[in-house]
């Protein structure tokens, strides 16, 4: 599968900053909303600044994806998934309460056939091993609480699962957010704090690195000339875009690295009216592919409600690849720096009934009497990858990159000096839950230097 390896764009030529700022974060979705709003607070005396492309935040993958907190029952331990799953979680629901975002924790239940009692009795061993990866708590209870439970005991909690169902791994810890809510708060928050500021409707053209930082060209959509900033950290937390920054300046180190290419999986999502739910009170999973190890391509056709109780399934999982226009040879990797080949995912996101049969067969697996006929195509989202299907054995972890501009300016491609840059990639589920726990080691460690 051919993945995309666009950096920006080539039609601006360097310029003189016209002014600096102290923090310069590059995309406003969940993520970057996080780490501006840290970053605001925990430098009042400095400048923080946030742009963001589209005209409001959270356009993009954001908006588009399940509103779970995930408790932190799938991933590696020691990967940065783990941990920051398992502290976002507890910032988030602390968050939360705190600024009144409206948020339910309501448990999940991942269900399974008598065939695949194997991967939940591993998986609850998986989540008593987990402990909390921070010195913020003295809590010595599991990080990842679960309980395995039978078949009947799971149907006296939601009494339309399937009577093939054997056997439940029960997470208490998993809840449901407003998401909007939630990056409306982050944005508020950094807009009312002294020295932070969003900017919408803007988009990186240029970075260009010096001795002691980088110049960043920014392009209005109401102006025909760029705006050019200087900043001494730049964090780019650019979501589907991720990749772009890096690949335009990978190229110009001495020796070249490599660009890095990026994937996009698709997940539809069905709306649901009709029998086989009622009263459903948690959210409810199928095992994932157990050819995939703990659930790292996909968690699969899943039920989860939303804060006025409506039903909702996916998502599902079908990958995206550029067209031949985003290769300039018209054939390999898409290195097209064209706006419209660089977000051809965009064409992806209207919803269409076409694998709503599909997702059908999935959840009457465990939910055997919801209907066809009940399912309505409801939205779309995108999901950044860092590795085609199958590959790294389908589990890709979170990148958080620090590059200093000094490997450029030096030309040895090595010296840890001048501007520094962190670039976070891969940030897909659970991202929403993670994004607290995110900023707060791009504040506290990476910009501390720990």
């Amino acid at each position: 599968m051919r993945g995309l390896i666009a950096g920006l764009g080539h039609g601006f030529k360097p310029r003189e900053p016209q002014f600096s700022v102290d923090h310069l974060v590059v995309g406003g979705g969940v993520v970057g909303l996080a780490v501006a709003q840290r970053l605001s607070r925990k430098f009042p005396e400095k400048s923080t600044y946030l742009i963001e492309r589209h005209e409001r935040v959270g356009e993009e993958t954001s908006s588009r994806n399940s509103e779970v907190i995930h408790a932190g029952l799938y991933y590696p331990l020691g990967s940065l998934k783990s941990r920051l799953c398992i502290r976002g979680r507890t910032l988030m629901y602390d968050y939360c309460q705190q600024h009144s975002v409206p948020y339910k924790k309501l448990g999940k239940l991942v269900v399974a056939l008598p065939h695949q009692t194997k991967y939940i009795e591993k998986l609850h061993a998986h989540c008593q091993s987990l402990q909390h990866h921070n010195t913020h708590t003295n809590d010595t209870k599991p990080a990842v609480p679960t309980e395995l439970i039978s078949g009947d005991q799971a149907r006296e909690l939601e009494p339309d699962l399937s009577p093939q169902i054997s056997q439940a791994l029960w997470s208490h810890e998993t809840g449901i957010v407003d998401s909007h809510s939630f990056m409306d708060s982050l944005e508020s928050e950094i807009t009312s704090s002294e020295g932070g500021e969003v900017v919408l409707g803007t988009r990186v053209v240029r970075v260009d690195p010096t001795s002691d930082g980088w110049i960043v060209q920014m392009l209005t959509s109401t102006s025909p000339e760029p705006d050019v900033v200087f900043t001494k950290n730049l964090i780019n937390a650019s979501g589907l875009a991720s990749h772009q920054i890096l690949n335009h300046l990978l190229p110009q180190l001495n020796p070249p690295e490599p660009k890095i290419p990026i994937y996009y999986a698709k997940g539809s999502y069905a709306s649901y009216r009709g029998p086989g739910v009622k009263g459903v009170q948690r959210l409810i999973y199928p095992v994932a592919d157990e050819t995939k190890g703990y659930a790292f391509t996909s968690l699969g056709t899943h039920l989860t409600v939303d804060l006025e109780g409506n039903v909702r399934f996916g998502p599902d999982l079908e990958w995206i690849e550029p067209p031949p226009s985003a290769s300039k040879g018209g054939a390999g990797e898409g290195d097209s720096d064209r706006v419209e080949d660089v977000d051809y995912w965009s064409r992806h996101l209207v919803p269409s009934d076409a694998r709503i049969s599909q997702m059908h067969e999935s959840i009457t697996t465990y939910l055997p009497n919801v209907t066809l006929e009940g399912l309505h195509p409801d939205y779309v989202g995108i999901r950044p990858k860092l590795s085609a299907p199958g590959g790294k054995g389908g589990f890709n972890d979170f990148v958080v990159r620090s590059d200093w501009s000094g490997r450029w300016t030096r030309g040895d491609g090595r010296a840890k000096e001048g501007g520094r840059m962190i670039t976070l990639m891969g940030i897909e589920s659970p991202g929403l839950t993670s994004s607290l726990a995110i900023a707060e080691i791009v504040a506290e460690e990476v910009l501390a230097g720990n």
